[in-house]
């Protein structure tokens, strides 16, 4: 009998959960979250538009309806509304930081909210994305998944001018494992310029003047060449034959000018869009690095570096512009300037990479190894590396089917714009070498050679030998 009532007992319990309303306890990050937003400044007051997922409030432990248990549960709408201002408030609206004229505004205040079904399309305009949030809310008996549900907020803060300068700092990354955020900041002219980034940008200037645009720019590409090990190797394999300013000088100016030429072509969509393009290009600088090791090796001192880098740098222009591309949207209306801006960067990325590498190498090959056997040892290391790049990455690109493109007015035009740039460039360079040779040889003009340093110093001992008394 003992056995039937605890039987019954659990039976009993059993029911009574299925029968009740379940809480759906706080879940695991979701892997994949996509954030919407508008932000508009009207008048006197600067509104803020959001859509995020459900499932991304973690700490919300969501009232589903009886019987739907589990990832297919249905959300009690009845019984989640008093809950959602409150997660709106500490995971979006905290993590939300906006300033105007660079001075920080006051946290936003929560105007109104709405669950929103998957299949709601008003967030495809700002009007449309008002209209729905002030509108009416989802009747009680709606089917909402909480896995696939929506929350839409609007929020409002006081502001000076709509013709303030204004910037955003989102920190909503933690919101999922993998969080893009699609942003359009209206005008009050109505324009609309949309960002879409990926994790927490850091401050995000909607509107920026050229100074902020050039100096973003400029750190970007700075911290971009330090972060590039395919574009430290290449470099380093151009610096070890030749460790003397004066050598530099051309082949670090061919180099320069070449991927400027086209990091701002692919900016100004010249660079071909096809899917096979990008693995392409990476291929080819893994090449670079190949044949630049193998020529240290082979050669002692390659003559003509200068133009053969002109060939390669173009091939790691491309390469720097898309690491750039997605950053070109926070350039606002200075893209050539941001374009610049990058590359002095870049070039302060190289100095410093240079100050670095060359008196080290100095001091290996006096003091470590001989200069030649040193040269060996390491280019073949660097070719080793960049051999394996070169495999992976052909592997990659066998992948994509190649096909030609139409041999047509567009492609004649794209091919004669290209050409201008490439003598240009190639004119540029041959400039910077002719008058790096000029100086060089003035400068050789006004010192003393060693013969004659060394006649002197004959000469001088002889008459002092002649002047001095004898003993």
């Amino acid at each position: 009998m003992k056995g039937l009532g605890l039987a019954a007992a659990v039976v009993l319990i059993f029911l009574i959960f299925w029968a009740t309303p379940t809480i759906a306890d706080a879940h695991d990050i979701p892997a994949d979250v996509t954030i919407q937003a508008f932000l508009k400044p009207e008048g006197h007051r600067l509104r803020l538009l959001v859509r995020v997922p459900l499932e991304a409030l973690r700490d919300l432990s969501v009232p589903t309806r009886p019987g739907t248990a589990g990832a297919g549960s249905l959300v009690d709408l009845a019984r989640l509304q008093p809950l959602l201002a409150g997660a709106a408030t500490v995971w979006v609206a905290q993590n939300i930081d906006l300033y105007e004229n660079d001075a920080p505004l006051p946290g936003t205040s929560l105007l109104d909210l709405r669950v929103s079904l998957p299949t709601d399309r008003s967030f495809g305009s700002y009007n449309d994305a008002l209209r729905h949030v002030t509108g009416p809310a989802l009747p009680d008996a709606a089917a909402v998944s909480w896995t696939t549900g929506l929350l839409d907020v609007l929020y409002e803060t006081p502001i000076a001018s709509d013709r303030s300068q204004f910037s955003i700092r989102p920190r909503l990354a933690r919101l999922g494992i993998r969080t893009v955020t699609v942003l359009r900041f209206v005008t009050p002219g109505g324009s609309v310029r949309a960002f879409q980034y990926s994790g927490d940008p850091g401050v995000v200037r909607l509107d920026p003047r050229w100074h902020q645009a050039a100096l973003g720019f400029v750190r970007l590409g700075f911290f971009h060449i330090l972060d590039g090990t395919d574009h430290l190797l290449f470099l380093f394999c151009l610096v070890i034959p030749f460790r003397r300013f004066r050598a530099l000088v051309p082949i670090v100016t061919a180099f320069t000018l070449a991927h400027s030429v086209t990091l701002i072509a692919s900016a100004y969509d010249l660079a071909p869009d096809a899917l096979w393009f990008p693995p392409l290009i990476e291929t080819l600088i893994a090449v670079s690095i190949v044949y630049m090791a193998l020529e240290n090796i082979a050669t002692p001192r390659p003559s003509r570096r200068w133009l053969i880098t002109l060939g390669f740098g173009l091939v790691h222009g491309f390469g720097f512009s898309f690491a750039l591309r997605e950053s070109l949207q926070f350039a606002g209306s200075h893209l050539l300037t941001s374009l610049l801006s990058f590359n002095v960067g870049v070039e302060l990325g190289q100095l410093v990479v240079l100050a670095v590498l060359v008196p080290a190498l100095e001091l290996l090959f006096r003091y470590g190894v001989a200069e030649r056997m040193g040269t060996i040892i390491l280019s073949a290391l660097v070719a080793h590396t960049g051999w394996h790049w070169m495999t992976d990455r052909f592997d990659r690109l066998r992948q994509y089917q190649f096909q030609w493109p139409a041999f047509d007015a567009v492609l004649l035009l794209t091919l004669t714009r290209w050409l201008i740039l490439a003598v240009a460039a190639a004119g540029a360079v041959w400039l910077a070498v002719v008058l790096a040779r000029h100086v060089g040889a003035r400068k050789t003009e006004h010192e003393p050679s060693d013969a004659d340093v060394r006649g002197a110093a004959l000469s001088t001992s002889a008459e002092a030998m002649v002047d001095s008394p004898k003993l």
